[in-house]
């Protein structure tokens, strides 16, 4: 579909039968609404950090066991550690709605999992992962040789 321009509007009034003086007018009434329309100022975009939430039912990160993680973004100048209160409100928000009654999120990867966007964005956080990762530990160390 193509874009209504001033020439299409002129052209249709035209055929319809509407008077010169008539047809200028509304197309400067129209210019001027397209006019103010392009005015309104968008809120600025919020800069996000990532942040890595990692399942560890025991509490420890042994080096010999693969735990579920997700990537989220919160606003930057936000702390990480608001990150679960933040999706823990995005799940009683949801929850409260008809089709959250009906399948309620129980944990944080149901939460992560099928909560709608528009319920996160309220509590400003964003799911990049919906499907929890595999995370590894490290120890941030390159050795010198090469192992074979």
């Amino acid at each position: 579909m193509s874009k209504l321009t001033p020439e299409v509007v002129a052209k249709a009034a035209q055929q319809v039968g509407v008077d010169p003086e008539k047809r200028q007018a509304l197309l400067e009434m129209l210019a001027d609404l397209v006019a103010t329309e392009g005015d309104e100022e968008k809120a600025p975009a919020i800069k996000k950090q990532f942040c890595v939430l990692v399942s560890d039912p025991e509490g420890r990160l042994p080096a010999d066991h693969e735990f579920a993680a997700w990537v989220v973004q919160i606003p930057e100048e936000e702390n990480v550690a608001t990150t679960c209160d933040r999706i823990h409100r995005a799940a009683y928000e949801f929850n409260t709605t008809k089709r959250g009654r009906l399948l309620p999120a129980k944990t944080i990867g149901e939460a992560l999992e099928h909560i709608p966007a528009k319920h996160f964005k309220e509590a400003q956080v964003w799911v990049k992962t919906k499907e929890p990762v595999l995370m590894l530990r490290t120890n941030n160390k390159i050795p010198q040789e090469v192992r074979e």
